[in-house]
């Protein structure tokens, strides 16, 4: 019994083992706190080292204090008007810097409304928003929880790219960012960070700052930006390219009435005034001024240079040399940002109606199959590999996707480089350029028809002048005491002295007698060629240099008809010449340079001539006569089809088989000229009536002045008046162009007048029959510059009397 007993005893003792067992829990829990506690130091200690390493930079550059003080980002370079209108920009990112005042307050309300609502009362993180994003999106997955950078951190993100580390880029980029937008809330005001943000974030088509966004797709400066505009560039910012307002108008309308919700939800509006702006069109005005695109991309590149070799000369206060690209240098040129936008605005309207007429003109025929040389020169002139003309011919039959330019915008198209290459051949291009004569300032620059696939400037391409030279023949015999009021016959000749050579008038048309005046108001080759030599060949050489023409011109009667090729920029210098009272007159164009901050760095000064080269008298006899070719000569369309009043003087080109047309329209304070044609010369306009000057060029002329007079600020432009040739100068130009019969007065005996005809015929006689021996350019200048001293004594006293000398006085029948 006892044993039995003592057997329920032990049998009682079981709840000894519960005991154990819940002490053996308690242990557990114990050491779970532990390992908790442990882990936790050791992911603590992990975190420290973690931001240490960051905070450090070893995981990627976190910037100084002082680093952010001097941020540096590549900044455009921008060109300017006179008048201070941006004309384009040299970069390497499209950006342009603004400060917080030169913001519209709409801006920045979407901004912050959008992207940061508690920015004014975080310092860099915002860690209720952060709280916000870690409880929507990882624990309830909400997919609308929003960011949780804050526009500082953004800031930072934009001027230190994230770095890929694999599963750890997240927080590796994040902490950094935090880091630095941190850092740059002790360094700088919220204003400041908030210029700084829209001076940095990139938006759609590749452009960075408010400042471009707002000008390319509003046409506006960022003060002047409505809250619908602001909204919608502000809602461009989730998804640049995305929203784009121009390729996305939908979208970005969606958008922009969203940022407008949250600005009247943060109360930046009333409801009222959102309802308003959310039912306003997008209102877009496009506008690309970059460095192919813009008001004058020709001139920007034809500047560039000049900018290239200033950086290389200059240095800034670190000693670096300047860096067009990313400096932001602010340059000012002569420029008048008007006159600039009319001039291109002329050539591309007028330009895309005669491309329609010369497609329809070519329409029935095959030009290349008429001329197949053209082609074949074009295709080895591109041949770098040396291989033969047919083995290149075959590479040119591969179709493949390209974009072509034509005047109903950009193509798309699939197309063989034999297509593309013919279809470039066949477009005409222009070159237009505006100087003004009394200060040598340029006002206008129009190199070609479209700068990304044209990048060939026809200001400064040499090409033939036509009848645009005659100008300069009828000045010299002036200069040479031809009198203004000598007829001459309209006949057809040959020149036997000259292999027997027989220039014609371009209507084929003779008879009759002209005065000078009334041969050039006509255009006509025959006089001007006899014109020409009772001038003197080298005579006329030497005073269109001495105006500033160097191109190469040939000692042939055939120089009257305009055969020598010269730039229009050097042709409409030294039309300015001529209105500047015989002073040369050399086109310049930069002012001044400035750093991004606005501090002048260096103004440019220009000396200008001083000593008339020819006679300021003779000059305005020679304007008088162009003024005739405008009134009711071959540049007649100037008044009859564009209207222009007041003083106006013009001169028509137009070379052999059509292929260059040119006018050069002349006023007292504006000298312009306009060139237009093909870029192979063999390209052109079968007939005159289409290829003449007077219908290639003088419309864009006509066009421009007709935009520019239409402008009350042009006011005094179009008042300004030609100083008038002397009475008796005047009265010999105004007897009649024409007449049919010439009866010669009989004159008292005049010796000299007997030893001038003798002089005259034994010209004749020596002229040569192939080319003379030219007389070298330095030698023609020194004999010009011993001839102007005793010019010079003459102008003083008389300035101009040389040109009232007449021998011969002709009566009409």
């Amino acid at each position: 019994m006892a044993n039995k007993k003592s057997n329920k005893i032990t049998s009682k003792k079981k709840p000894i083992k519960r005991k154990k067992s819940s002490s053996k829990k308690s242990d557990k829990k114990i050491n779970f706190l532990k390992l908790a506690l442990k882990t936790s130091a050791v992911l603590f200690l992990l975190g420290c080292l973690f931001f240490i390493v960051v905070f450090l930079g070893f995981l990627g550059p976190v910037p100084s204090k002082q680093q952010l003080h001097n941020i540096n980002n590549p900044v455009a370079s921008e060109v300017f008007s006179v008048d201070g209108k941006i004309l384009g920009r040299y970069y390497v990112e499209n950006r342009s810097n603004v400060t917080f005042a030169e913001i519209s307050p709409n801006v920045i309300n979407a901004l912050i409304a959008t992207e940061d609502t508690r920015f004014y009362e975080h310092r860099g993180i915002d860690e209720v928003a952060l709280l916000r994003v870690l409880v929507k999106s990882i624990l309830m997955r909400h997919k609308s929880s929003g960011g949780g950078s804050t526009i500082s951190q953004q800031i930072a993100k934009n001027l230190y790219p994230r770095i890929n580390y694999g599963p750890f880029s997240m927080p590796v980029n994040k902490l950094r960012e935090a880091i630095i937008a941190y850092r740059l809330e002790r360094i700088y005001s919220k204003q400041e960070i908030l210029a700084m943000y829209l001076n940095t974030v990139p938006f759609a088509e590749n452009i960075f700052g408010i400042e471009v966004a707002a000008e390319r797709f509003f046409s506006k400066i960022p003060l002047k930006l409505e809250v619908n505009e602001a909204a919608v560039l502000i809602g461009m910012l989730k998804a640049n390219n995305y929203y784009n307002p121009r390729t996305h108008p939908e979208r970005a309308k969606d958008r922009r009435n969203i940022v407008i919700e949250q600005m009247a939800k943060y109360e930046y509006i009333s409801e009222l005034d959102a309802e308003k702006y959310k039912t306003k069109p997008l209102g877009v005005k496009y506008r690309v001024i970059s460095y192919n695109r813009g008001p004058a991309p020709y001139f920007l590149e034809k500047l560039k240079p000049q900018l290239l070799e200033w950086c290389k000369n200059n240095t800034n206060e670190n000693g670096d040399t300047y860096n067009l690209f990313t400096d932001g240098l602010k340059i000012k040129t002569t420029i008048d940002y008007n006159l600039q936008y009319y001039a291109q605005q002329s050539v591309k309207e007028y330009m895309k109606n005669l491309q329609k007429v010369f497609d329809n003109h070519w329409k029935s025929r095959d030009m290349f199959k008429e001329h197949p040389e053209i082609i074949k020169s074009a295709i080895q002139n591109n041949n770098s590999s040396g291989t033969s003309f047919n083995e290149e011919l075959k590479k040119y039959d591969i179709k493949k996707p390209t974009t072509l330019f034509t005047w109903n915008g950009l193509k798309d198209v699939n197309i063989s480089r034999l297509d593309s290459l013919k279809h470039y051949l066949k477009l005409l291009n222009a070159g237009f350029i505006a100087i003004n004569p009394q200060n040598a300032t340029l006002k206008a620059w129009v190199g070609g028809i479209d700068f990304r696939f044209f990048k060939y400037d026809h200001v400064t391409a040499p090409r033939q002048t036509g009848s645009a030279f005659k100008p300069f023949v009828y000045l010299a015999a002036l200069e040479n005491d031809v009198p203004a009021d000598k007829y001459y016959a309209n006949q057809y000749k040959v020149y036997k002295d000259y292999q027997n050579w027989a220039p014609r008038n371009s209507h084929n048309k003779y008879g009759g007698y002209y005065s000078m005046k009334g041969a050039l108001a006509k255009s006509l080759n025959t006089v001007s060629v006899e014109v020409l030599l009772d001038a003197g060949i080298d005579e006329t050489i030497e005073i269109a240099e001495e105006l500033g023409i160097s191109a190469e011109l040939p000692e042939y009667p055939s120089l009257a008809l305009g055969v020598a090729s010269i730039s229009l920029k050097e042709m409409v210098e030294a039309y300015a010449g001529i209105v500047n009272n015989g002073k040369p007159v050399k086109a310049h164009y930069l002012l001044e340079i400035a750093d991004r901050s606005g501090n002048i760095l260096e103004t440019f000064e220009y000396e200008l001539e001083d000593e008339p080269v020819v006679s300021p008298e003779n000059c305005r006899a020679v304007i008088n006569m162009m003024e005739a070719v405008v009134d009711g000569g071959t540049g007649r369309g100037i008044r009859t089809i564009y209207k222009i009043g007041g003083n106006f003087a013009g001169k028509t080109g137009t070379t052999q088989n059509n292929s260059d047309g040119w006018f050069i329209g002349l006023t007292p304070n504006l000298v312009t000229g306009c060139w237009v044609g093909a870029d192979d010369p063999r390209v052109h306009f079968r007939t005159t009536t289409y290829g003449q000057g007077a219908y290639m060029a003088l419309p864009i002329v006509g066009k421009f002045f007709h935009k520019t007079y239409s402008d009350s600020k042009f006011v005094t432009l179009k008042n300004s008046l030609f100083i008038k040739p002397q009475p008796e100068l005047l009265a010999m130009l105004n007897k009649p162009q024409y007449r049919e019969v010439l009866d010669i007065d009989k004159k008292e005996f005049d010796i000299a007048a007997i030893f001038k005809k003798k002089k005259d015929s034994t010209k004749l006689e020596k002229r040569p029959e192939a080319k003379a021996q030219k007389r070298p350019k330095k030698e023609r200048k020194v004999w010009s510059k011993i001839k102007n001293i005793f010019r010079k004594k003459d102008k003083k006293s008389n300035i101009g009397n040389t040109s009232l000398c007449s021998s011969k006085k002709f009566k009409a029948v």
